[in-house]
Order: C-alpha cells, then sequence, then structure tokens
C-alpha cells in the first residue's frame, strides 16, 4: 500500500511483473503497529503506515452513521480469503473493536444527546446461512426466505429484538456468538465457511412534523472466498454443493450483471434469485442503498492468486451505481403500513384495540426475555469468579471463550445428554462422555468407557487430575482451556492458549514435528520454509481428519482416514529432495480397499461429509446414491513406493545386478526389488570385460545397446496385508516420452515379474553420458487392487530401431514432425553403420596384402639363386600390384569422402517448424538420400572389382613361379 488509494502486487513467479489497483481508500495492517496500554493496536511510529481499527471506522463507519441519520439504507459488505481479516474488519477481537460494534455505540451515544421529544426505535437481526441466532429454537433446516409484494424478500420467523442501549446490543451479539459457537462445535465447521448478515432497524420518529425515516444497516461478513477454488480442485468427482460456494458464485454473477449495466451494456437479466444472500442483499445490490465493500486480502505471497481475484472482484464491485432514496415517511401512512404488516398474521382480524393487545404482548416478551438474560449474564459472572471451569477454544478466535461449563463441587458427568450437569455438544461426544470431579480443593476427568479424552496432548484413560491452564480435548476436537480455583489463577495472558497451541501440542505427542518431516537447519537456524509449510498443514489437517473419521464412524460408512506426508523420503533421479505434500491416506476396514486424496480432495469431501451429516442430525434422510457419496470413490491404482538404481556402472560399460529397497512414504521398505541391468550388442549378446571403458568420453558418438531387466519382488507388505492384491511397476529412462510398465502379478508375496527390455542410443550424446553418471532410475511400485484399472502405456509414441529395441537419446529427431523424419533418420544410421563395415573391410584387405608381401618376399628370398629371371618378374609385378591397389584405394576412399560429406549434410538438416514445409524437406531429403545411396554403392562396386582384379593376378604370378 504505497498510498491511501493505491495498490500494488507483485507476481512472486515473476517479480518484474506487477499489477495495481485503485480504490477510494487503501489500508495497511500487517506490521509497523504496537499495544497501547489497553490493547489497543496502534501505529508504532509516525512514519508507520499502519491503519487501525480507529482509522477504519472514521473513514467508513461515520458514513455509515451519517447515511442512517438521513434515513438512507446503507450496506457494508466484507469480501476475501479466510483468515485475511474480514471478521476482524467488522467485529473486532479484544480491545480492538471493530465497524459493527462501534456503530452501535456511537449511535446510542448520539441518540442520549439528540432532542428528547424525538422517539428512536432500534432493533437487531442476526443471522448466518439463515440460522437465527437470536432464537434459542433450532429448526431443522433453518429459516425460509419468502418474499412479498410489499415487503420484497424477507426472513420468515426471524426474530427482531428490541433494544434500548449498546449494552442490550452487546448482550445480545454475545448471545448470538454463544448460538453460533454451539452450532459451529455442534459441526466442528469453521465459521469462515458460512456468511454472518447483521441488520440493524433503525427507525426516528418526529411527532411535531408527523414524519418518520427508516434506515436499515446491513453488515455482512461473507464467508471465505478460496473455498470456491478448492472445492473443484484436483479432478474430484464430486463438486462441493454447499450453499456458502454457490452463493458466493451467484453474488459474484450479480456484481458482474451490475457492472456491465452500470458499463453501459446491454443486460437482459441480473440474477438476484438465484441464491439466498442474494435475494436478502437485493437492494444493496444496485437499489435502494448506500453500499461499502471492503476487499480484505493477505500480504503472503502463496496467496496471489487469490489476493488477484479478490482486488478484480472489488474493481467489478466499485463500477456498481446505486440509487439510494431517503426513506421517509407520514405517520399515518406509516400506521396503516404497520396495520397491514401485522395482518399478514392475524387472519381476518382488523380491530384495533386486538392490534394494541398483541403488539403489548410483544413489547412484554421481549422485555421478559431482555430481563432474563441480563439475569443469566449476572449469575455467570459471578460463578466465574468462584467456581474453575472449561472455557471453549475455537478455530475463529471471535468463538474462543464465548462457553463456559463450571464445575461446581461433588461430580458432574459431560456428554451429549441433556441430563448433564454439563452439556457438550460436538463429533464424537457421547451421550456420558466424561465425570469432573470437584472435591478437597483439587479437580479430576475420569473417561467413561473408550470415549476420547486428551489432556495437554496426552489421551488418558483413567481418572486424571486438572491444573490449571490445561488443555482438554473431548470427542474428535472439541477444545477447552480449564481455568483452575480462584486461587490458582493470576495474571496469565489466555491467548496464547489457541487452537493452534492445542493442535501443535497434539501433534508433538503424537511425534509429528519439523525434524521428523525432514527440516534441516540452516546456518541462521532457521528451518526450510517449504518443511514448515506441510508441518502447517499437517497439524490444521489433524483435527479435520479426526472429525471426517468420527463422522464415517457414526453414519456407519467403515471408512478410516489417516495423515501422510508425500516423499518424506523420496528424492529424484539426482538424489535431491522433492517436493513434500500432505495427502489423506483412506482405507475401507471391510474390504481393505484403499485411497490416497490430495490435501484440496479430502477438504473439499470434508464440507460434502458435514452437509450429509448434518442431515443425519436433523433427522433427514442421509442415504444418497454412491455417485453422490462423499465417502465413496471408485477403486484406483495406489502408489506403494519408489527405489532408486545408480547407473554410474553402465556408463563404463559394465554390468551389474542388485536388491534395492522400495521405500514407502514413510521412508519405510515396503518390498526389496531384484534388478539387472547389462550392456549388450545390437543382437542382445552380453559384453565382456574386453569390452569395458575407462573413460566414458570414449563412447561418445558410437551406438550403445544396454538391457534392463526387472527379475523379482520380495516380500511386498501390500500383498501381505491383503492377499486378493496386486503389483506393478514402472519406470522412465533419460528422455524416454512414457513410463513402462510391468505385467500386473496377482496374489503372489513374492512376485516374479522377469521382464527384460532392451534400449538402444545410436550415437551416444555427452548429456545422456553425463546422465549416466550422475542419474538414478527410479522404479515405482503400483498396488492394484479388485476393480482397479490396470496401468500400461502406449509403444505407438516410442520411437524403436529395426530390431524393435526402444530408442533413447533422441533429442537431434524432432517429435512435432511426422512419421516420415524418424525413419529417415534410421535410414541416414543404417548407412553410416555399413560405411563402417567398409572401413573394417578395408582394413582386413590392407592386412591380407601387407601379409602377401611378406609371403613372396620369404619364397623370392629361398629360391633366388635357381630361378633370378622368374622371382625378378615376380617381383616387378607385384609393385605394379601394390600401385594398382594403392590406386583403387586412394579412388575409394575419394568417393566415400565425398558420401561421408553428403551424410554429414544429412544429418544436420533440421524439420522445418512450418507443418506445411515438412512434405518439401521430406522430398529434398529422400532424393539426397537416394544420391547418397547411389554413389556409395558406385564406390563399393568399383572397389570390390579392383580388388579381386588384383588378387586374381596376385594368384597367377605365384602360381607361375611355382
Amino acid at each position: 500500500m504505497h498510498s491511501r488509494t493505491t495498490t500494488i502486487i507483485q507476481d512472486p513467479k515473476n517479480p518484474g511483473h506487477t499489477k495495481t489497483f485503485t480504490f477510494d481508500l487503501a489500508y495497511w495492517s500487517h506490521s509497523g503497529f504496537q499495544k497501547d496500554k489497553d490493547g489497543v493496536f496502534i501505529s508504532a511510529d509516525r512514519g508507520s503506515k499502519f491503519a487501525g481499527q480507529k482509522e477504519v471506522f472514521h473513514d467508513l463507519g461515520r458514513g455509515i452513521l451519517d447515511s442512517a441519520w438521513q434515513g438512507y439504507n446503507t450496506t457494508l459488505l466484507a469480501y476475501g480469503q479466510t483468515g485475511s481479516g474480514k471478521s476482524y474488519s467488522m467485529i473486532g477481537f479484544g480491545a480492538n473493536k471493530g465497524i459493527i460494534p462501534n456503530v452501535c455505540e456511537e449511535l446510542f451515544q448520539a441518540i442520549e444527546n439528540r432532542d428528547k421529544n424525538q422517539e428512536y426505535q432500534f432493533a437487531l437481526l442476526v443471522l448466518p446461512q439463515v440460522r437465527d441466532l437470536l432464537s434459542r429454537i433450532k429448526k431443522p433446516g433453518g429459516l425460509k426466505v419468502r418474499e412479498d409484494q410489499q415487503l420484497g424478500f424477507y426472513v420468515d420467523g426471524l426474530q427482531s429484538v428490541p433494544c434500548e442501549n449498546y449494552a442490550q446490543i452487546e448482550r445480545l451479539m454475545e448471545q448470538g456468538a454463544k448460538i453460533r459457537t454451539t452450532a459451529s462445535t455442534n459441526m466442528n465447521a469453521s465459521s469462515s465457511r458460512s456468511h454472518m448478515v447483521i441488520t440493524i432497524q433503525f427507525k426516528q420518529v418526529f411527532p411535531d412534523r408527523g414524519l418518520t425515516k427508516q434506515s436499515s444497516i446491513n453488515l455482512v461478513d461473507l464467508a471465505g472466498s478460496e473455498r470456491q477454488k478448492s472445492s473443484g480442485s484436483e479432478g474430484d468427482r464430486l463438486r462441493e454443493g454447499s450453499r456458502v460456494n454457490l452463493s458466493l458464485t451467484n453474488l459474484g454473477n450479480v456484481i458482474s450483471a451490475l457492472a456491465d449495466a452500470a458499463m453501459g451494456k446491454k443486460v437482459l437479466h441480473v440474477p438476484y434469485r438465484d441464491s439466498v444472500l442474494t435475494k436478502l442483499l437485493q437492494s444493496a445490490l444496485g437499489g435502494n442503498s448506500r453500499t461499502t465493500l471492503i476487499a480484505a486480502i493477505s500480504p503472503a505471497d502463496i496467496c496471489y492468486e487469490e489476493t488477484l481475484s479478490t482486488l478484480r472482484y472489488a474493481e467489478r464491485a466499485k463500477k456498481i451505481r446505486n440509487k439510494a432514496v431517503v426513506n421517509t415517511s407520514t405517520l399515518m401512512r406509516e400506521s396503516r403500513a404497520e396495520n397491514d404488516r401485522l395482518l399478514l398474521g392475524c387472519g381476518n382480524c382488523r380491530m384495533t384495540g386486538k392490534l394494541s393487545q398483541e403488539s403489548a404482548q410483544v413489547q412484554g416478551s421481549s422485555q421478559e426475555a431482555r430481563c432474563r438474560r441480563e439475569g443469566e449474564r449476572g449469575v455467570e459472572q459471578q460463578m466465574i469468579k468462584t467456581f474453575p471451569h472449561l472455557l471453549n477454544v475455537n478455530e475463529d478466535p471471535q468463538l474462543t471463550g464465548v462457553l463456559k461449563h463450571f464445575i461446581q463441587a461433588g461430580s458432574c458427568d459431560a456428554g451429549k445428554a441433556a441430563s448433564n450437569a454439563i452439556t457438550l455438544q460436538g463429533l464424537g461426544i457421547s451421550e456420558k462422555h466424561a465425570s469432573f470431579t470437584n472435591s478437597g480443593g483439587k479437580v479430576t476427568v475420569t473417561p467413561y468407557g473408550k470415549c476420547k479424552v486428551i489432556v495437554n496432548g496426552v489421551p488418558i484413560t483413567t481418572k486424571t487430575k486438572l491444573q490449571h491452564l490445561d488443555r482438554i480435548i473431548l470427542g474428535s476436537n472439541s477444545a477447552y482451556l480449564y481455568i483452575g480455583f480462584p486461587s490458582e489463577r493470576g495474571s496469565e495472558d489466555l491467548s496464547r492458549f489457541d487452537y493452534d497451541f492445542f493442535q501443535l501440542e497434539r501433534a508433538a505427542a503424537e511425534g509429528v514435528s519439523t525434524d521428523k518431516l525432514g527440516a534441516v537447519n540452516s546456518g541462521d537456524g532457521k528451518a526450510d520454509p517449504s518443511v514448515l509449510a506441510v508441518f502447517q498443514d499437517y497439524v490444521k489437517l489433524m483435527p479435520l481428519v479426526a472429525e471426517a473419521n468420527q463422522m464415517s464412524e457414526e453414519l456407519k460408512k467403515g471408512l478410516n482416514m489417516e495423515l501422510k506426508v508425500k516423499n518424506l523420503a523420496s528424492s529424484d533421479s539426482r538424489g535431491c529432495d522433492l517436493q513434500k505434500e500432505v495427502t489423506v491416506k483412506v482405507t475401507h476396514q471391510r474390504t481393505h480397499q484403499v485411497w490416497i486424496w490430495s490435501k484440496a480432495k479430502f477438504i473439499n469431501r470434508k464440507f460434502l461429509m458435514e452437509e450429509l451429516y448434518q442431515r443425519f442430525l436433523d433427522g433427514e434422510d442421509s442415504q444418497v446414491a454412491q455417485e453422490d457419496d462423499p465417502f465413496w470413490d471408485p477403486v484406483e491404482v495406489v502408489h506403494l513406493g519408489s527405489a532408486h538404481i545408480w547407473l554410474q556402472s553402465l556408463a563404463y560399460c559394465m554390468k551389474f545386478e542388485e536388491q534395492v529397497e522400495f521405500l514407502n512414504c514413510d521412508g519405510l521398505e515396503e518390498a526389496v526389488l531384484h534388478i539387472h541391468i547389462k550392456p549388450c550388442s545390437p543382437t542382445g549378446q552380453a559384453r565382456g570385460e574386453e569390452d569395458v571403458v575407462t573413460d566414458p568420453v570414449d563412447l561418445l558418438g558410437k551406438r550403445m545397446d544396454f538391457q534392463i531387466r526387472l527379475v523379482q519382488c520380495l516380500g511386498t507388505k501390500w500383498l501381505k496385508e491383503d492377499a486378493e492384491r496386486g503389483v506393478q511397476m514402472g519406470y522412465r529412462i533419460y528422455d524416454l516420452p512414457n513410463t513402462l510398465y510391468t505385467k500386473p502379478v496377482w496374489k503372489i508375496v513374492n512376485p516374479q515379474i522377469d521382464e527384460t527390455v532392451q534400449f538402444t542410443t545410436l550415437n551416444a550424446s555427452q548429456e545422456f553420458l553425463n546422465y549416466l553418471q550422475t542419474n538414478a532410475l527410479i522404479v515405482d511400485l503400483w498396488g492394484l487392487q479388485e476393480g482397479c484399472a490396470e496401468l500400461s502405456c502406449s509403444r505407438l509414441d516410442l520411437m524403436v530401431t529395426g530390431e524393435g529395441h526402444i530408442l533413447v537419446d533422441t533429442k537431434k529427431i524432432s517429435t512435432s514432425t511426422s512419421n516420415q523424419i524418424p525413419e529417415l533418420y534410421l535410414k541416414l544410421l543404417k548407412l553410416e553403420q555399413e560405411t563402417e563395415l567398409l572401413r573394417n573391410i578395408n582394413r582386413v584387405l590392407r592386412e591380407e596384402n601387407v601379409l602377401l608381401k611378406e609371403s613372396i618376399e620369404r619364397t623370392s628370398s629361398s629360391q633366388q639363386g635357381e630361378r633370378p629371371d622368374i622371382n625378378q618378374i615376380c617381383t616387378t609385378q607385384q609393385v605394379s600390384y601394390d600401385r594398382e591397389f594403392a590406386r583403387a584405394l586412394k579412388v575409394f576412399y575419394q568417393s566415400i569422402n565425398v558420401a561421408r560429406g553428403q551424410f554429414l549434410k544429412l544429418r544436420h538438416y533440421k524439420p522445418p517448424e512450418d507443418d506445411q514445409m515438412l512434405r518439401p524437406f521430406v522430398h529434398q531429403q529422400s532424393q539426397m538420400l537416394k544420391d547418397f545411396g547411389d554413389l556409395l554403392e558406385s564406390s563399393l562396386w568399383k572397389l570390390k572389382n579392383d580388388v579381386a582384379l588384383i588378387v586374381k593376378q596376385k594368384k597367377e604370378c605365384l602360381l607361375h613361379a611355382e
């Protein structure tokens, strides 16, 4: 935030790429602050750009108040990613009050200072996801949104509670928070998944002028926007069907339509009716309201995409133009409208006395409820000072400390049953879950049966004494901080015992830490950030997995879920650690089927599980079709582990045989692989010791053939766990485009694989030789289950030699062109091999020529005295033969050099990138090949004839000499 209006964000993957957004106001609240004596955050110094709650209220809250006094409807929306500060801006936390409490407080202060002859009516409505948070009676399925010609959209049955002062508002919001907390605890669902709508109905009555002004102040804390992104990730067959996601999407559609209309585009329809949220906010969006949108964003680079999305969302909303008007009416018209509204619920009753009586009853019941709430509040405050108690701890800091369960003298049971002294809600809470005993100045807790109770991260099964500030988790994840006797208490800062503290303590007790996950401290003493991120994911998912397991148990789904860290002990082919990520291993306890869910997929599924479980709690039918069941997935192949086989021996043309371990995600042995890798001839014959090279550079530019043979898989745990399972192996080497898979083997603990594949590089490159010296072959072990699809690869994309061997090191061959190019290249390579053969023939002929010369010389020396004339003739002829042979070889070499030049020219021709030029290129290459072949054949034919003639003449000379 470089100014009060401008926001600049930088792409962390491309630091030079920035985007600038301009709004009416921009605030920075991430750093540059300190606490004053009251705990309020203020700027650390004059140069700080920090904006606290007071600055935000001064700019936004006072505008809302001014509009309300003038009689305008006003709306404040807070939109953004979970954790970015929406609720903090709206509600606040601790001493740092947000816009809502500040608006209410200042409104009542202004009323006290106004003309006493005027009348003011003030009512508060609070609802998240159309559930009445001011009503103690829970209606299954929540409240219904209905439509009336005069009233528009309204929530049927929603309580409107009159308030006389700010203290009553504060108490009502506390009550709403308690009900919201209980609902959240019951579902163990974060409040970030729900919208919260607070409506303040403010009416000013001017009796002397016969006039009223009415303002509806809507303060909306929207659900976390990132849920839309995660819900459909990882190709999950199911999408999160929650009302939260759907309503956020529809809200975006409404804003887009209204923004288009404001820009002059033709808009046929604004989809207000597509969700409950947009129905309730119809007047706020493009209607009779002065509306403000707070876009809360995070400065973290991992939130870049979400931040960009939020700012674009706000930019579209800024284009909308509302038409707000002052809501005034005469007292006579107001009275008539009030009667009409009452008649909606009174049938044909039109007697004024009857209406007055009902109005009095409503006012009396409100007064009675208010007195009851104030009495309860006073009793609670007194008990806090007297008895030890449990204080709830919630993932949402605003809901922490809202519920208090007092442990009075004697024994008291805690659980779901209404007969318990302490009534608890939440997943995994039994009818009678635990017993708390307050006796002799100490408090103990004892679990009932196998009920889950965790104290300071450690599960307990017997009576355990509690100390002040002990952390207790009941059931799956109902967290409480134990507050001891008044004599034990001090001035401790309870804020440090937050939700994360509980989960970190629980993880530590289970042996999960950054050290276990492989965090290596650097020189500055800090752990690897990527490992810390995985650890945080692990800790955050721990309670979610516990909740999912409990829902599975209660719904009788038979699934057990456990957290795993993918690539915990895995490395790439060069031995570098792979990026770690948290996954969830899902096992069906009866069929032993296994699935591996990504983090995003699990979170999506858990939301769907919660909706199914809520129907179960509400007594509705929780049975769904298999394809819609979040607890079910088609059976799939499971990755069991990887084995690394280093290829350095192959670079020296040496064979090797190894037994290597398959390591699973926990770094433990899953099985043992028996493997052979050997260099061989083109026909598959093993190379001998005489073919070993002392320097891999000796293989540069030459043909290399080698075989990989997977012999056997020994002691596979996957098969020991269930004899009906099977396994397959897969691997890729160097630039192979596809993974090669072995044939599946079923129901054998030590399966015999015995599959051999031969690979060929026709012209070994330096890059390939470097690969052999520095990289490992990674063989993956895959587990098969009954009903899953077996793994296979198409060999159509693989290049092969004429013998059917798979080609590697083929970077010089363009894979973007047609199949004719590889064929052409293979023809060239074959001609090069024939040329090499001719060189060998030439060498043999030279050696034979030397032997013939030596033989003639020996013969001539032994017969020198007998036939000098014949020897002289033979010697003369021999010189002549040598001269002829040399001339023939010279001609051949000249021809071969010309052919070699043509061959090198062919090899360096690169296929065109334009597909339309491919046909002329192939035609040209074919013609050059034909010329090359003709030249080579004519050269060979001439050489053979010359050599044959010379040999014939030599033989005739020798016979004549004899």
